[in-house]
């Protein structure tokens, strides 16, 4: 595995652990676990395009992403519906104005989740 593509894991890792790590506090800052997950994708999917060569430039939308990693990985396509739910989480919460409940936090987790185990699977064992 490329340095390049092991250094955006670990970024990635980081941001997967701090969202996972704030679900479990009793009083849940739901924006930033959203935030987060989006955050640990897009690094997650970068991983991948760094990995296989691809530039993507300063891209964030995921669905973006996305279309790059399908050059390399189609089934990067099942994950459609988690990279649409976490893209609205890069921005849009992070100002006043829009706040995430509990249940998309939740729900942004388990997308996150989802693109991780995708995006490992894709990827050559560290």
């Amino acid at each position: 595995m490329k340095r390049l593509t092991r250094e955006w894991l670990g970024k990635a890792d980081e941001d997967h652990s701090v969202a996972a790590g704030l679900m479990r506090r009793r009083k849940v800052p739901c924006n930033s676990v959203c935030f987060h997950c989006q955050q640990s994708a897009e690094k997650y999917l970068k991983a991948v395009l760094q990995e296989g060569g691809v530039r993507f430039g300063k891209v964030h939308d995921l669905e973006e992403l996305a279309r790059f990693v399908s050059r390399i990985a189609p089934g990067i396509a099942l994950l459609t519906d988690d990279l649409k739910l976490l893209s609205d989480y890069a921005v849009k919460y992070r100002y006043p104005g829009f706040d995430a409940t509990r249940r998309q936090a939740r729900a942004a987790v388990v997308a996150a989740k989802r693109v991780r185990a995708v995006a490992l699977g894709i990827l050559p064992s560290r």
